[in-house]
């Protein structure tokens, strides 16, 4: 098992906003203080300092992604209000991630100003008594501001939008997104002061990218006529991509992620009907369908009604990415990752308006699974067998005890209709990716 070992160098109690560890409850350290948070391989998410009730500089983290690495970063896309750096224990002092004083620089910066720039960003960013910054807004969200923060930071932080469809981004965002070496502890320091892993060395590199890894923020991009794409085998949801997403995610609908190593097809399905709590699963009449080759993610325009899947291929069983493009009753998008209906792969759902929220699961669960649980598809795949049961006859239950002995019971559904978190995103755009 690995962790993120947080420090809280500063003097007073710190609390973060915890997305995808310590069961997504905030976390306040205290003064000088530590913690350790499980981070097992193949987990990602968040650990997002908050300031006066606004979040700010956090520390994204997928354990063991892309080939077997960890991806770490530290982002100011959605503001800041502190120091934070991270690095994988074990890494030279000064090679980390994150501006060691990011909050003076800028106060520096902003000193330095003519007053007609000051002007400009009122209201994205806020001063304490005596004049000094205290805190900024998004940079992403106000042009300005985030011309403003790269003249003090630029290359240490993600400040902007990264490469993301047909945007190239600012190539010192995209740097932050690269591997570092296997999976290890992720060490992250939050300060007032200096926040490198060791103030008495300074900043020389960022965190080692190993042999083979390929950015992720610049893996290739492409949009077939209207249509998605998705999925792959062991890696987590990049932290990095769900930011990237959470900047620029393109309308209603999906954003797609094909992880796997082959050329896919996914298939839509909008339900019969839908009721309260509950479906008409649709099995027969798909809405639409796109192919993704490996490594590619698109977006997928869906209409704001749509409320039903996206999966692998158009027979069952297989693995179901559940939706719904806006709710009712919060305006929202809402998804999970279903295996009721069988599993041929695993599957995450990430929000993509900033909250970094995902849920799911990265894992092969099917390579060892008991002959007993499995099924074949028309086609003769291999699969999970359903675990709600269908035309073919009741549930499995060697599936279910399978399932559940791999996943537990909060990444997705397995046998009943409750107890799985969803995911949610007011932006009206989940990512779905297959692995």
């Amino acid at each position: 098992m690995h962790y993120l070992r947080i420090h809280n160098r500063s003097n007073h109690p710190q609390t973060f906003q915890c997305h995808g560890y310590n069961e997504n409850r905030d976390l306040t350290i205290g003064a000088q203080g530590q913690a350790s948070l499980e981070a097992p391989d193949g987990t990602s998410g968040a650990i997002i300092a908050v300031h006066d009730g606004v979040i700010g500089e956090q520390c994204e983290i997928t354990k063991h992604g892309w080939m077997g690495n960890d991806t770490i970063d530290i982002s100011n896309i959605v503001g800041a209000g502190g120091n934070m750096t991270c690095q994988q224990v074990g890494d030279p002092p000064g090679k980390f991630k994150g501006h060691e004083t990011f909050m003076q620089a800028c106060n520096q910066a902003w000193h330095n100003l003519p007053q007609d720039k000051k002007n400009q960003l009122q209201g994205h960013v806020f001063l304490d008594g005596n004049g000094n910054v205290k805190r900024i807004g998004p940079p992403k969200d106000f042009q300005p501001l985030e011309e403003f923060v790269r003249t003090f930071a630029n290359g240490r932080t993600y400040i902007g939008v990264g490469a993301w469809g047909s945007n190239q981004g600012n190539p010192a965002d995209n740097e932050q997104s690269k591997a570092g070496n296997g999976t290890k502890d992720i060490l992250i320091i939050y300060s007032d002061d200096n926040a490198a892993p060791n103030p008495s060395q300074g900043f020389t590199s960022l965190s080692v990218e190993a042999p083979g890894s390929v950015s992720l923020a610049s893996v290739a991009q492409t949009e077939k006529a209207g249509e998605p794409e998705p999925a792959s085998n062991g890696d987590a949801v990049s932290a990095d991509a769900v930011q990237l997403m959470a900047a620029e995610a393109p309308g209603p609908g999906i954003l797609l992620t094909n992880k796997s190593s082959r050329r896919q097809a996914y298939f839509f399905y909008d339900n019969y009907w839908n009721g309260n709590g509950e479906a008409g699963a649709n099995f027969d009449r798909p809405l639409k369908n796109v192919e993704v080759d490996p490594q590619q993610t698109v977006h997928v325009p869906l209409s704001l009604e749509f409320k039903g899947r996206v999966q692998r291929g158009d027979q069952q069983p297989a693995t179901w990415g559940e939706f719904q493009v806006k709710a009712a009753d919060d305006g929202r998008a809402h998804g999970d990752i279903s295996l009721q209906q069988g599993c041929d792969g695993a599957a995450t759902v990430a929000s993509t308006d900033g909250t970094n929220v995902s849920n799911g699961f990265s894992k092969d669960i099917l390579r060892d699974a008991p002959e007993a649980a499995t099924d074949r598809k028309p086609n003769g795949e291999r699969v999970l067998a359903s675990t709600e049961g269908n035309w073919k006859g009741p549930g499995n239950q060697a599936a279910i005890d399978w399932e559940y002995g791999q996943l537990g019971k909060g990444e997705a559904y397995i046998k009943g209709g409750s107890g799985v978190p969803d995911i949610a995103s007011k932006n009206n755009c989940l990512h779905f990716t297959f692995y």
